[in-house]
């Protein structure tokens, strides 16, 4: 037992960056993780790492022991599963990080239903639009929205996530209806600031080329949910993605215009380190949430279905 507690404790420390977060990972406690790393020191007469006060540092030896015994853990948990999959059972904790809005909205349901497949899966959810790193913070997987910056996880597309430019009927009435997007420049606009050049909107023209405006921008704020709340009180037009908008406008509390143009479409991916093996419920997860959202989304319909109804 105590041979696979150290191993479990280097190999922590060295995927998490420190002894601080593998200790949070493991559930033990930093001065725990600290012994079993130096008695696997000791017991093997090496030193594995190299510890200064900023980072940590693998010796050569290190590195390779870290290949090794990660493997061995790997394949451990992977016959575990195996055994548990024969029995049509899957257990253990399944840590994920969400998209905050979009977790709110649309994703209860289907870990809920899952939940009711897989009821010794249990969940550890961050929900925050930060980009996290998986491996430091012991993440199974993430979902993430628009182009993947960190080319050393793998990922499987879902669904692509549609935008909406949008203002309440009041807003409009009173300051008229853009008929293309540099209208814009003469109206309120609230833009989402938790994103490079806020007040420059992307689109695409009839001949499918590629357009920018620099709308007038009247408030900006990091919480898609908060504008569109401001939109629906007359504050101006927002562009946003139709998972937040969708449920307003088919209520007809906000009112899709400039439909004409195709406004941003970002891929929605769920994403995972690179590891030898992939554990079963992560995969099983991953594999559900493609058949859940296959096909157009929910929110999407909701969007047209208030122009299905005028036409």
């Amino acid at each position: 037992m105590h041979r696979f507690e150290e191993l479990q404790a280097f190999v922590a420390v060295v995927e998490s960056g420190s002894f601080t977060a593998a200790a949070v990972r493991l559930d033990a406690a930093k001065s725990a993780i600290s012994r079993r790393v130096s008695a696997l020191e000791d017991r093997l007469g090496v030193q594995l790492m190299r510890r200064t006060t900023r980072k940590l540092n693998l010796t050569d030896t290190g590195r390779s022991f870290y290949e090794h015994s990660a493997r061995i853990l790997a394949d451990l948990d992977e016959a575990e599963a195996a055994v548990l999959q024969e029995h049509g059972e899957l257990r253990g904790t399944l840590r994920a990080a969400l998209p905050l809005s979009f977790a709110v909205r649309h994703m209860s349901e289907p870990i809920a239903e899952f939940s009711r497949l897989h009821p010794r899966v249990d969940f550890e959810l961050d929900l925050n639009d930060r980009r996290v790193d998986l491996v430091r913070e012991g993440l199974d997987l993430a979902l993430r929205i628009g182009r993947l910056s960190d080319s050393t996880l793998i990922a499987r597309r879902l669904f692509d996530v549609h935008a909406v430019v949008c203002a309440s009927p009041s807003y409009l009435k009173q300051n008229g209806v853009p008929q293309s997007p540099q209208d814009l420049v003469e109206h309120q606009c609230l833009v989402y600031s938790n994103i490079p050049d806020p007040g420059r909107w992307q689109y695409h023209d009839a001949d499918g080329a590629k357009q920018f405006v620099d709308v007038n921008v009247a408030m900006s704020a990091t919480s898609g949910d908060f504008l569109r709340e401001a939109a629906v009180r007359g504050q101006g037009i927002v562009l946003q993605p139709t998972f937040i908008a969708g449920e307003k406008i088919c209520h007809g509390d906000l009112v899709p215009v400039l439909r004409d143009y195709v406004w941003p479409v970002a891929p929605a991916y769920a994403v995972y380190p690179p590891t030898r093996h992939l554990s079963y419920r992560v995969r099983a997860f991953i594999d559900f949430l493609a058949d859940y959202f296959a096909g157009v989304p929910r929110w999407d319909k909701d969007c047209d279905e208030p122009i299905a109804r005028q036409s």
